[in-house]
């Protein structure tokens, strides 16, 4: 079913951690995304209508963090965790995400197709299910040295690297004196 581009309502889900790890603090040539251009960059170049940004948990220090996110135009998600757990581990948000994708699939919500921003391999599975049920538009790598290797025989045309010049340009922080920092 071919929609109006206008029409064509897009979702993105957004490994926060991920994107975080692939860009501001990897060891070579770190860089630091512009959240509202991140937006207006999927938007415009994949039509997505709403934008979900998942991170491990609520850390009362991180609140300025999370007005920016939101402030920015995403929905926050956190993982629910054990309060005994809080700190002790990563915030391995990956299940909540697939649960996300499959619930709204399930449910026959109203959207056309996902995009995902992450290079983990655990989304493999749902990324396959999604191309082959025609409800995916593309995997965004952060850093496409560290994407799994899972994702070699996918097809560039399911993937693209944030790190390419041209993408980089159009979300990186202008030097004009903004917080360099997005997890």
């Amino acid at each position: 079913m071919k929609l109006d581009k206008e029409k064509v309502r897009n979702l993105a889900f957004i490994d926060g951690q991920n994107l975080h790890m692939g860009t501001a603090k990897r060891k070579k040539d770190p860089w630091h995304i512009d959240l509202a251009r991140f937006l207006v960059y999927l938007k415009e170049k994949y039509n997505v209508d709403e934008a979900y940004y998942f991170l491990g948990y609520v850390q009362e220090e991180n609140q300025e963090l999370y007005d920016e996110i939101q402030k920015a135009g995403f929905i926050l998600k956190f993982r629910e965790h054990n309060p005994a757990m809080i700190g002790k581990k990563k915030g391995n948000v990956d299940s909540d995400i697939i649960f996300h994708i499959m619930k709204k699939m399930y449910k026959k919500e109203d959207f056309e197709k996902i995009v995902l921003v992450s290079g983990d391999g655990d989304y493999k599975l749902v990324v396959d299910f999604m191309i082959e049920e025609k409800r995916f538009v593309k995997i965004l790598f952060p850093d496409l040295d560290r994407a799994s290797s899972l994702y070699k025989k996918l097809s560039n045309k399911y993937f693209a690297n944030l790190d390419n010049k041209d993408i980089r340009t159009k979300i990186t922080i202008s030097n004009l004196g903004k917080k360099k920092r997005v997890p």
